[in-house]
């Protein structure tokens, strides 16, 4: 039994903005972790299923941190 009200915790989750929640889900995916999203379904005969969640890397694709090229002493 939670001491927080249910009421009070749901209110809190819903002002969350959608901001908020894609920043968290972004930087959750840049450290690796397994990240679904929900976009719109793309298979239009599925009409029953408007939305449809996917996995983070499908969309985004694989993180991958900028790395800055060095020359060789061949290349000066």
């Amino acid at each position: 039994m939670s001491s927080v009200n249910r009421k009070l915790t749901n209110a809190v989750r819903r002002d969350r903005a959608l901001l908020n929640d894609r920043l968290e889900k972004w930087n959750a995916w840049k450290k690796g972790k397994k990240v679904f999203l929900t976009i719109e379904n793309t298979n239009s005969r599925e009409t029953n299923k408007p939305f449809v969640r996917v996995p983070a890397t499908d969309v985004w694709g694989k993180y991958m941190p900028y790395q800055m090229k060095t020359k060789s002493e061949d290349e000066l």
